[in-house]
């Protein structure tokens, strides 16, 4: 039987680095955008998450994106 693969939600998240730990490694908080439209581009994405990057009180030190989907047996 053949597989086929139902797109779900899509996350944008934000990795802004928040300080460093007493061993002197860097230390990093996730902002999660949901909602986002699955047929969105990367790089419209990406240039999202730098222009909120700019609102943002700690630095963008990473951009993901998550991307959920089911698997079904067709």
């Amino acid at each position: 039987m053949a597989i086929s693969k139902v797109p779900g939600t899509t996350v944008l998240r934000l990795v802004l680095q928040t300080g460093v730990d007493g061993s002197a490694n860097p230390v990093y908080r996730n902002k999660n955008l949901n909602n986002v439209r699955p047929e969105a581009t990367d790089q419209d994405l990406f240039d999202v998450a730098r222009a909120l990057a700019g609102l943002q009180e700690y630095p963008l030190a990473g951009v993901n994106r998550i991307d959920n989907a089911r698997l079904v047996q067709a």
